[in-house]
């Protein structure tokens, strides 16, 4: 087990800024998750801490020893790849046990530990088996085998799960947090997945554009998105964003959406924010948050903190127990998910309940959450 910390890392590609100032803190056992769209530098940041990869700014501290001129053998890191990277002509037991060998580790030590593994990740009877022989969760199991046996202070996931079938991904993501209870190792995690992010991660990192836009809870970055790129970036669908403005009106804050008339106006407290003028901002709601019925929203919202708005049903999309239904609002789109109980007449005017204990609200120019 082992801290890590990344202090102003930077990394560059000819003329292209990959990493751009990122600094991090991985407390030991943490599981981070680096969670952005293709391309926001999530792989090339993994790859500068196991050392594949060299930064031209910055350090990387593993225990508070730097390690940027470290060679990748010497960082004690594993890393499980995407491609799984297993020897073809080697059996599992071989792939496995091979850096261990390389090692130079007694071979006493080294049938104990591949016990071990094999036990824990319920692989004993594939251990005399060819890669090819083996189905894509079987290799993956074999992949994280490999990285274990060497008891490493750090380990390193590149999308292990990406090449895997929907249900053996869920399977799978399974087996990795039981990993991660049951070894309490510090892991870092890359995935553009947020399902895997927000089930795996102890933290999670959001990354756009070689920047990190916010370091946080899977909690938080949910409920309390630092700005429209992540509340846009996690969840499904995700969050609605209505044009509008706020005015302060005594201890209260008057949110007037675009194309609204005053009858139109939402009104809220929130402590937080400080307006002393008017302000065009987005006003952000989750679909969840959303409701058909004034006692659900009553019910939820326990101190009935709930507004209402006239909409007009346009679109339902039925997906098993839940369905999405799109409405229009003053000429914008808003969401909500509902049980697939509840009947709802489209082409139909009704009225919409919001949870105002849920709301967020992002500043129009700077997208950031005020």
């Amino acid at each position: 087990m082992a801290t890590l910390k990344i202090k102003n890392l930077e990394k560059s590609f000819k003329q292209t800024q990959v990493l751009k100032g990122i600094n991090l803190s991985v407390e030991d056992g943490d599981f981070l998750v680096l969670l952005g769209p293709s391309g926001c530098g999530k792989s090339t940041l993994l790859n500068t801490i196991a050392g594949l990869e060299e930064s031209n700014e910055g350090e990387i501290l593993i225990d508070n020893t730097k390690v940027n001129n470290i060679e990748p053998s010497e960082r004690d890191i594993a890393f499980v790849f995407q491609s799984y990277a297993l020897y073809p002509a080697m059996s599992v037991k071989e792939n496995i046990i091979f850096g261990l060998k390389q090692r130079k580790i007694s071979k006493e030590k080294i049938n104990q530990s591949l016990n071990e593994i094999a036990d824990l990740l319920k692989i004993t009877e594939l251990l005399e088996r060819k890669p090819a022989q083996l189905s894509g969760g079987q290799r993956q199991r074999v992949a994280m085998g490999r990285a274990l046996v060497r008891d490493p202070k750090i380990f390193l996931f590149d999308e292990p799960l990406s090449n895997l079938d929907a249900k053996l991904r869920i399977e799978m993501r399974r087996e990795i947090k039981k990993l991660h209870k049951n070894l309490k190792t510090t892991m870092i995690y890359v995935t553009h997945d947020q399902t895997e992010a927000m089930s795996l991660g102890t933290k999670i990192a959001i990354m756009n554009n070689g920047k990190i836009e916010q370091f946080d809870t899977p909690k938080n970055i949910y409920n309390k998105p630092k700005s429209i790129f992540v509340a846009d970036f996690v969840g499904s669908p995700s969050m609605n964003f209505l044009k509008g403005s706020i005015t302060p009106k005594n201890d209260m804050i008057s949110f007037l959406p675009e194309n609204g008339k005053e009858t139109d106006i939402i009104n809220f407290s929130n402590s937080k924010i400080e307006l002393t003028n008017t302000k065009d901002v987005f006003f952000g709601i989750r679909p969840e948050h959303i409701f058909l019925k004034k006692t659900h929203a009553a019910r939820v919202t326990k101190d009935e903190n709930f507004a209402e708005i006239k909409v007009k049903a346009e679109l339902y999309e039925y997906i098993g127990h839940e369905q999405i239904i799109t409405f229009s609002y003053l000429g914008q789109e808003v969401l909500g998910k509902f049980s697939s109980s509840i009947d709802v007449e489209i082409e139909k005017e009704m009225t919409l309940f919001i949870d105002l204990n849920n709301i967020s609200i992002f500043d129009k120019d700077t997208k950031v959450r005020i």
